[in-house]
């Protein structure tokens, strides 16, 4: 007999292929001789029960075949599935990484327009201040040509003026100097104005040259003056009063306005500040003293308060002192009248307290006792058994001289008992064996 192949995973399990001629184990009978036998035992002969065996080895192959291919598809669709899960985790590594390069290109794209953005700044903030400054040096050649201008005009009118007023004062002085029997004498008025002009061109050398000039500009001023005198004089006599002031005017006008020109150059070259700006600087000068002032009495009034604010802590630590302290407070001021000291300083206060407590200030013998009070509360808590206190125990420490509980040399050796063995430690000295029986002793004493 045979069986129909089972079904495995809802498919129909392969036939067993037939190895040799397959021939059933008994043989049908003829048709014609197929009636109704009784139903006798089957005789068992040794060609059917090789036949069976040979069946059955056939099914245990095809068995252990179908097994093998059955394993074989597990372990192809495993590989299959690991195959795939590291495909999936490949995939997602790639797209993180290609993720990661995006952002990183993007953030040097950024990093890249924000240079290049700074750059341009740069460059047009670089560009703006060469055009401001080339603008500048323009403004400043143009106003320094505009001064070089406006000097050199100021300095051709007066000295245009100087000449005009020479040419209407020189006429009456010849005539005053006049004299048919000594003509030599009308050289007498162009000394008087050449030396004028000659010394004050002296002092625009002195101006020049950074040297005094105030003694030029004085004889050029005494010259001007006797000119004028003798205009003044001769035209009141022999002219009419008009031309005499005219020309003494004229005398005094002519080296006065060059002069004029030369004192603007001298205050130019020695930097002096003009009125207006002399009265600003005296204004700013004074807004800054009252703001000295102002900023004086702020600290002084900050010193006075902190000085009052220490004497108040001072007299209330005083207080403090002798109402908590009062036997180290009288020590002090002992200490301080025999040390010369006004009052009791932090250096007098810290020795009586050394005095009287034995410790610096902050420690005496009270807060030690309670440190050690704490530190054995904490002990007890610490400790296994809430009844023994761990700083009462006596032998804390291991005896050194009991053996170990192993043999030697062997860490997984059954343990032994630690006991003294002759010639095991090194014997003591007299004078330790003697303070071990004296401490024993006292020990017995104080359990007694």
């Amino acid at each position: 007999m045979t069986a129909s192949p089972p079904q495995v995973n809802g498919h129909k399990r392969p036939t067993m292929p037939v190895l040799g001629e397959w021939q059933a184990v008994t043989p049908e009978p003829a048709e014609e001789q197929r009636t109704p036998q009784p139903q006798t035992e089957p005789v068992e002969t040794p060609e059917l029960v090789a036949q069976a065996q040979a069946e059955a080895i056939r099914a245990k192959a095809w068995a252990d075949a179908e097994a093998q291919r059955i394993a074989a598809e597990a372990e192809a669709k495993a590989t299959l599935a690991k195959a795939e899960e590291e495909a999936r985790k490949q995939r997602l590594l790639n797209d993180r990484m290609e993720r990661k390069a995006r952002e990183e290109e993007a953030a040097s794209a950024a990093r890249i327009a924000d240079s290049n953005r700074k750059r341009e700044e740069s460059d047009r903030a670089r560009e703006a201040a060469r055009k401001q400054a080339d603008a500048e040096q323009v403004a400043a050649a143009v106003q320094d040509g505009k001064r070089e201008k406006s000097a050199k005009s100021w300095r051709n009118a007066a000295l245009g003026f100087a000449i005009a007023c020479a040419i209407v004062a020189l006429p009456v002085q010849m005539s005053a100097f006049y004299n048919p029997n000594a003509r030599w004498l009308l050289a007498a008025p162009v000394m008087l104005e050449g030396g004028a002009w000659v010394v004050l061109r002296g002092a625009a050398a002195a101006v020049d040259d950074h040297r005094p000039h105030w003694h030029y500009r004085l004889i050029a001023w005494v010259l001007a003056f006797i000119a004028a005198a003798v205009n003044l004089s001769h035209g009141l006599s022999h002219f009419d009063p008009a031309t005499a002031i005219g020309t003494a005017f004229a005398s005094l006008a002519g080296p006065g306005v060059w002069d004029l020109h030369e004192h603007g150059r001298i205050r130019r070259r020695d930097g002096v500040l003009t009125r207006r700006e002399r009265k600003a600087a005296e204004k700013a000068a004074k807004a800054e003293a009252k703001r000295q002032e102002a900023e004086e009495a702020r600290l002084a009034a900050e010193k006075e308060a902190a000085d009052k604010a220490a004497e108040e802590a001072a007299a209330k630590l005083a207080a403090d002192r002798a109402e908590k302290f009062p036997d180290v407070w009288d020590h002090a001021l002992r200490l301080a009248a025999a040390l010369g000291e006004t009052t009791v300083t932090d250096a007098v206060w810290r020795r009586a307290h050394k005095d009287v407590k034995g410790t610096d200030p902050g420690d005496s013998p009270e807060a030690q006792q309670l440190r050690n009070a704490a530190a054995r509360r904490m002990l007890d808590a610490r400790a296994d058994a809430p009844e023994k206190a761990v700083w009462k125990i006596q032998d804390a420490q291991v005896n050194p001289q009991v053996p170990p509980t192993r043999r030697r040399g062997s860490v997984t050796g059954p343990p032994v008992r630690g006991t003294r063995r002759a010639g095991d430690t090194p014997k003591f000295v007299d004078a330790a064996r003697k303070q071990a029986s004296i401490t024993a002793k006292n020990a017995v004493e104080k359990d007694q």
